[in-house]
């Protein structure tokens, strides 16, 4: 049977949502709008969220409302996606690529240290030792498995950084010290801002959308203003019966707000949030009890103190023990009709960022891994049959193409 990478997870309540939508007259953002922001802001335990058409706007917008300067320095994983690092290059800010854990494939703290050691000793590629100052850092929970807060708060902080978190992966997820210690959600004071995704893939999905969520009343304000060409009122309260007919721009914006159409769908799928998450945690399960003798691959980290979103189902090869490369394997699995992905090939072997210089031995681990790193069909409605196919598959792949002595 054919089992694609991902299915939206879509029920009548959200259609209708949307009808009732289109018939309001109310298309743009508006009143849908404004209760999307307060319920996701409940959900994450953040004081302040702002509705955006991308979890890129949401962290372009962090950027300028943290105040990035050309020149600046911006720590950045290279195991991410293209977004991550290329709102640092729109304020002629550069990104610093670092290193990721080999396991969890999030940013690796030790490699960060090492950076900005070599960025201070003029050691890093002469592209990038143009940078002036360390201003930031944009760490991602991988995903949906969260970093160690408290050690990326206490970076952040001994080195005078500000912190935005790439949170596309990790609506709803969880972290904690230790056992018997309180969870602190993803979104809940975690960071300066957190950017969160609803694209269609996503776990909640508003087609295309993003939200930033933030403590700061002050950076919310800055965030929300920018979003609608820097103007002093937004659409919604420009044109309620309670609004003010005139505006005032206050700071050159962009146009980067979400409409009342992907908040209806929003507030629908954050109804069911958790519901969805329960259901991708119990595919993660199946799959991890069911792979777990298969010895030419390595399952993702047990993730003890977290609570994970479960976004990706990720999978390493041991390429040792196969006679076959990763590309191979995934030719493999799409003759059995298996979707899969890879994330990513990390930001340095992209030709962007080689012309600054970066070399695969500057980041030796996310080259070497991702050469290894597949990434398996995981959504909530996936059946049992699909999910036996999914093992099935990569199964039948390992026996087949296994080394033997």
């Amino acid at each position: 049977m054919n089992v694609p990478f991902f299915r939206p997870e879509l029920d009548e309540t959200e259609i209708a949502e949307v009808v009732a939508t289109l018939r309001s007259g109310w298309l743009t953002t508006g009143p849908r709008t404004r209760a999307f922001e307060e319920e996701f802001a409940r959900a994450v335990g953040g004081r302040h969220a702002v509705a955006l058409n991308s979890c890129t706007a949401a962290l372009h917008l962090a950027t300028v409302a943290l105040d990035l300067r050309p020149a600046d320095a911006v720590l950045v994983p290279t195991m991410t996606f293209a977004a991550t690092a290329e709102v640092v290059r729109y304020a002629g800010a550069i990104p610093i690529l670092v290193d990721c854990e080999p396991d969890t494939l999030n940013l690796d703290f030790g490699d960060a240290e090492r950076k900005l050691e070599d960025l201070a000793a003029g050691r890093l590629p002469p592209a990038v030792s143009e940078a002036k100052r360390p201003a930031g850092m944009i760490p991602v929970h991988v995903g949906g498995r969260m970093l160690d807060v408290a050690g990326l708060r206490s970076f952040a902080e001994r080195h005078g950084l500000w912190l935005i978190e790439d949170a596309a992966h990790s609506f709803p997820a969880s972290w904690r010290p230790g056992p018997g210690a309180e969870w602190l959600r993803c979104g809940e004071d975690t960071a300066d801002v957190s950017c969160f995704s609803f694209y269609a893939n996503k776990t909640i999905t508003t087609g295309e959308g993003g939200m930033a969520v933030t403590g700061s009343e002050e950076l919310a304000e800055r965030i929300r203003s920018l979003s609608l060409h820097g103007l002093s009122n937004d659409a919604w309260g420009r044109y309620t019966a309670k609004g003010a007919w005139d505006y005032r721009i206050i700071a050159p914006g962009y146009k980067y707000n979400l409409t009342d159409i992907a908040s209806a769908l929003g507030l629908r799928q954050l109804a069911r949030a958790e519901e969805m998450r329960i259901a991708r945690e119990s595919v993660a399960t199946d799959f991890a009890e069911a792979l777990a003798d298969v010895e030419e691959i390595e399952l993702p980290p047990p993730a003890e103190d977290r609570v994970h979103s479960w976004h990706l189902f990720q999978i390493r090869l041991h390429l040792n023990r196969l006679k076959i490369d990763r590309d191979r394997f995934l030719e493999e699995l799409r003759a059995r009709g298996i979707g899969f992905s890879v994330h990513w090939r990390p930001l340095h072997l992209h030709p962007y960022w080689q012309s600054f210089g970066w070399r695969p031995e500057h980041l030796p681990v996310a080259s070497e891994v991702w050469r290894r790193t597949v990434s398996l069909p995981i959504f909530p409605a996936m059946t049992g049959e699909e999910r036996e196919a999914v093992v099935a598959a990569v199964r039948e792949v390992c026996r087949r193409f296994r080394r033997r002595g």
